[in-house]
């Protein structure tokens, strides 16, 4: 399973007081923007090199869909909060 990690710019946890969802830091921007980071495993490593395919399940609880973009690029600069 993909580690969640945190890095020097979080300044906020998503379910901290949810026992049931494992905590999720990330940086929330000024304009709303929440920034995350993820390590795969080494099998999960493998099966995307050799795949070429991630899955990303989002639980939306029948809600609106919020625009969504995953990239291997840091982005932003360390300056940035």
């Amino acid at each position: 399973m993909m580690e969640i990690l945190r890095f020097n710019e979080c300044n906020v946890t998503y379910a901290k007081d949810q026992p049931e969802y494992l905590q999720l830091p990330a940086m929330r921007k000024e304009d709303g923007e929440i920034v995350t980071c993820w390590k795969p495993s080494i099998i999960e490593r493998i099966k995307i090199l050799f795949t070429g395919k991630i899955w990303l399940n989002i639980l939306t609880f029948n809600k609106p869909l919020q625009p969504l973009k995953m990239s291997g690029n840091k982005p932003f600069t360390s300056s940035t909060k």
